[in-house]
């Protein structure tokens, strides 16, 4: 499955929120934190954004919400690893 990645204009136009708004909610914690493209540049990866929205269509609380995205920020560090233990464990061998 591939991955796309949304720029702050569409996630904005996704979640209904202002810029100012949005920050709110990623300071809060009930939104996840994007991803540094470069210097200048990052962006939300899509399945996160969906995850959250989804989420809050069901209803849940902010606490429900606040832990959603504590996952989605843990899953982050082993994205792409797959269930491939070589190579979780080369990862965590060079971060060491």
């Amino acid at each position: 499955m591939p991955t796309c990645v949304l720029r702050l204009r569409t996630v904005l136009e996704r979640t209904g929120y202002s810029r100012s708004g949005l920050y709110a909610r990623i300071a809060a914690g009930l939104l996840p934190r994007p991803i540094a493209l470069g210097a200048r540049a990052a962006a939300w990866p899509e399945h996160d954004i969906d995850a959250v929205l989804a989420a809050m269509i069901r209803g849940a609380t902010d606490d429900e919400l606040r832990s959603l995205v504590s996952d989605i920020h843990a899953r982050r560090s082993n994205f792409g690893l797959g269930a491939n233990p070589r190579a979780l464990a080369t990862t965590n061998a060079s971060a060491a």
